[in-house]
């Protein structure tokens, strides 16, 4: 942006934004600030106690079945006579929760939130490439959210096909309580969360590719910006295919269509379908399935890879390889989707490809891992909550990975396909080091957002008690899936095989509910911060990047004058020959001085 364009767009800015009121400031805003706090409140905290609560009914449930449970009978009425849970809720538990984490948690509130804050801030842009569209992108994940949660007062009750809604389950409305109007709700309100997500993600693009201010060239981006660019690009491809799935399967179960179905028997009676394929839906639906975990994933590391330099007080380790294993791993992981299918029938030959292509992205995700670690070696180490979650982090992403070694290969995963070994598995890959990812963004940028600091010891005590109930809760299921003990059945009880695992499911479940009680320390830590935390300097963590440069109080434009000029990359920490440990990436460049990662 010139000189000159940058005077008009700020007396622009002047002429249009002083009367603001409580509607256009706080509900139909159109600045990034406040969209980042909307998709934080009710992406990351709504929509995340309410999946957490489910998954620890799920537990109770598979520790204790068929006992009378006072909280089942609150929470789930006609579905839990007298306190015993019903069967077909179970699994529209499962799959609504899984749905909740997946998609509207972590792929939602996290870019939602981090991407709509950093990309400007950190970029030196004024606001998104389109605030209206921002804002509309905000208000679609808010319906969808609406419709989801409405699913479960219907009287038959919400979708119940697991979150991968795989046909016939999905397909016919007559096959379960769950498929009837529960079913059409739940992709009703996908296809809204991808119009919203899409939306989102064409922002993000245009808003790095043309915004970024004078010397913000790509490679002095901070890695947190690569990590949402390359993610809203693998959303752009992969999402639309799942919107064309929940269509075709809204033709298939509304207008008599047959793409997914064929050779359906119902009591004995031949339903008129033909020539469909529920196979072709898998397709369909691991096409997005698989770039999910990184579009979820990538965020992550992003902002682990700004927060472990920030508190190492030293420069990345390899920026360069860093940009390259983000779009390696965007590359990659279209091309994998198949390895959720081994035991469909696959041709073995084609199983092979996707063994080899799905042990290939092992290398990137190697080089971030090593990455991490060699920064933290020797560094002056800051250890406060965002940290720690940062480390945290690279602890799940090094243990989740290796099983996913084991299942990305044919021949092991179908002796554990579809038992326990999955969910300990992508668990600990996508849904801790995600959230652990969120949580380390929130205590890092809270300042950022509200102007006051969370309370450190607070951020201890949660650490502490999650870290060692996540694993608690998934190393064990490691082995239980190993014994062979399937996913998704709401009781073992019937089978005398498993009757060695309900100890390990009693001990899983006591984990979960001390984890579960740790969440409320964050929430009572996060909202008491808004309003009594300690007030914030303007660089509490003496970062490098832009978006501390800023004032903290809301302000559309970001920038009170001018923006300010990129002339170094951000990671000039502890570099000899100044003063601070730390230079901004707004500081002239010395005589005889060089960047570093050229």
């Amino acid at each position: 942006m010139s000189a000159t364009a940058d005077t008009h767009a700020h007396d622009d800015h002047d002429v249009h934004h002083h009367k603001e009121t409580f509607v256009t400031k706080y509900i139909f805003s159109q600045d990034h600030k406040m969209i980042a706090k909307q998709y934080l409140i009710t992406g990351v905290i709504i929509m995340g106690i309410i999946g957490i609560m489910m998954s620890l009914m799920i537990r109770m449930q598979i520790a204790w079945p068929e006992q009378p449970n006072a909280i089942f009978e609150a929470l789930l009425g006609k579905w839990a006579p007298e306190g015993v849970m019903d069967a077909d809720i179970y699994l529209a538990l499962v799959t609504i929760h899984g749905t909740i984490m997946v998609f509207f948690v972590l792929t939602a509130g996290l870019s939602g939130t981090f991407s709509n804050l950093l990309i400007p801030l950190q970029i030196g842009a004024r606001d998104m490439a389109s605030g209206f569209l921002n804002m509309i992108s905000y208000w679609l994940f808010f319906v969808s959210c609406v419709i989801m949660i409405l699913s479960f007062f219907v009287e038959a009750g919400p979708a119940a096909a697991g979150w991968t809604i795989y046909p016939p389950l999905s397909a016919l409305p007559m096959a379960q309580g769950g498929s009837g109007m529960g079913m059409t709700l739940w992709l009703v309100s996908m296809a809204i969360f991808i119009a919203s997500s899409l939306l989102g993600s064409l922002n993000y693009v245009v808003t790095v590719i043309n915004l970024r201010t004078k010397g913000m060239s790509m490679t002095r981006m901070p890695l947190t910006i690569w990590a949402f660019f390359v993610t809203a690009v693998i959303g752009i491809i992969s999402f639309p295919v799942l919107l064309s799935a929940a269509l075709l399967l809204i033709m298939d179960r509304s207008f008599g269509t047959s793409f997914f179905l064929s050779d359906i028997f119902i009591q004995g009676e031949v339903l008129h379908y033909q020539g469909g394929s529920p196979v072709l839906f898998e397709h369909l639906f691991w096409f997005l399935g698989h770039p999910e975990v990184y579009i979820v994933l990538l965020p992550a590391l992003g902002i682990t890879s700004e927060i472990i330099a920030t508190n190492s007080r030293k420069p990345i380790f390899g920026y360069r390889a860093m940009v390259a294993s983000i779009l390696a791993i965007a590359f990659l992981s279209t091309i994998v989707w198949g390895h959720h299918m081994f035991i469909s029938g696959m041709n073995p030959f084609l199983g092979s490809v996707f063994t080899f292509t799905t042990l290939l992205i092992a290398i990137p995700s190697a080089v971030k891992a090593f990455n991490y670690i060699t920064t933290l070696w020797k560094g002056n180490l800051q250890m406060n909550p965002a940290m720690l979650f940062s480390i945290g982090l690279v602890s799940t992403f090094i243990t989740g990975g290796l099983t996913g070694i084991i299942l990305g290969d044919s021949a092991l995963d179908i002796n554990v396909h579809d038992t326990y070994f999955v969910v300990a598995h992508f668990h600990l890959v996508m849904g801790i080091s995600a959230l652990y990812g969120v949580f380390a963004g929130i205590y890092h940028w809270f300042p950022r957002m509200f102007g006051r600091m969370m309370n450190k010891n607070l951020g201890y005590l949660h650490f502490w008690i999650t870290a060692i109930c996540a694993y608690g809760v998934f190393f064990p299921m490691h082995f239980i899936g190993m014994a062979g003990l399937p996913r998704r059945y709401y009781t073992n009880s019937n089978f005398p095989l498993f009757d060695d695992t309900t100890n390990a499911q009693t001990v899983i479940t006591v984990f979960a509910l001390i984890a579960g009680v740790a969440q409320l320390v964050f929430l009572y830590n996060f909202v008491r911060s808004i309003f009594y935390g300690k007030k914030a300097e303007q660089n509490p963590w003496k970062s490098n990047t832009l978006e501390w440069t800023a004032p903290v109080e809301h302000m559309h434009g970001n920038w009170p004058g001018a923006i300010p000029h990129v002339y170094r990359w951000p990671y000039d920490y502890s570099k000899p020959g100044h003063d601070d440990d730390f230079v901004p990436q707004n500081v002239p460049m010395k005589d005889g001085e060089e960047e570093l990662h050229h």
